[in-house]
């Protein structure tokens, strides 16, 4: 099976499984085991066919801009599905700007009756990790800065004020420099695995967030 098909088979899987159809992200939570295998291994074979080993060296444009999240197994992304207060996760986005070597992470967050609208916001800078032969190809090393937290509005109406209401400092791994390796890459898709083994699967976004990093 070429790449094109095994993409499209692994994203109609995804899509097929979302909760809703407001983008919020899969995770393997909540789903059967044998599905998560199935995303595992269409996963694995279309990393086998990736189109830019080296996206670092030699597709830098393709990494740059806003990715939407679809699925994913890391911690901090499951550990969304039990917000406070009734809140639910929407829309998770990733930003990256290559030229300054900056991204942050945005989860919209908002109450199913409407009564509050939000987000969670971390902001990173990164670096490409350097491999034993003195070159970098698909790894970057991160190290997160702050976290955000806001609410945009209550009731309809806007909250400047608290937009945001809390500033504090993300929290980096212990012991160890966070890593991500960027293991497929085309116009539209990207997958990546990070140090801790967690998956993440993000489109091209086409509504970019209006924030900055």
């Amino acid at each position: 099976m070429n790449n094109q098909l095994l993409k499209e088979k692994l994203q109609a899987t995804i899509k097929k499984n979302q909760i809703n159809s407001d983008g919020y992200p899969l995770t393997n939570l909540k789903l059967d085991k044998s599905l998560v295998e199935e995303i595992e291994q269409l996963t694995t074979e279309l990393e086998s066919l990736n189109p830019n080993p080296q996206p670092l060296l030699h597709a830098t444009d393709l990494l740059d801009g806003a990715w939407q999240l679809q699925y994913s197994t890391a911690r901090e992304i499951r550990s969304l599905d039990s917000l406070p207060l009734g809140l639910q996760i929407g829309k998770v986005y990733q930003v990256i700007n290559i030229a300054d070597k900056l991204f942050f992470n945005l989860a919209q967050v908002q109450h199913p009756l409407g009564l509050i609208s939000g987000y969670v916001k971390v902001t990173a800078n990164f670096e490409p990790a350097i491999d034993i032969s003195n070159t970098a190809d698909k790894r970057i090393n991160v190290y997160f800065d702050k976290r955000y937290l806001a609410i945009e509005k209550i009731v309809g109406i806007n909250t400047p004020q608290l937009n945001p209401f809390k500033v504090v400092a993300a929290n980096n791994p212990q012991g160890r420099i966070a890593t991500l390796d960027i293991t497929y890459l085309d116009e539209t898709l990207r997958i990546g695995r990070g140090g801790d083994e967690s998956l993440f699967i993000l489109n091209k976004a086409n509504d970019v967030p209006k924030l900055a990093c």
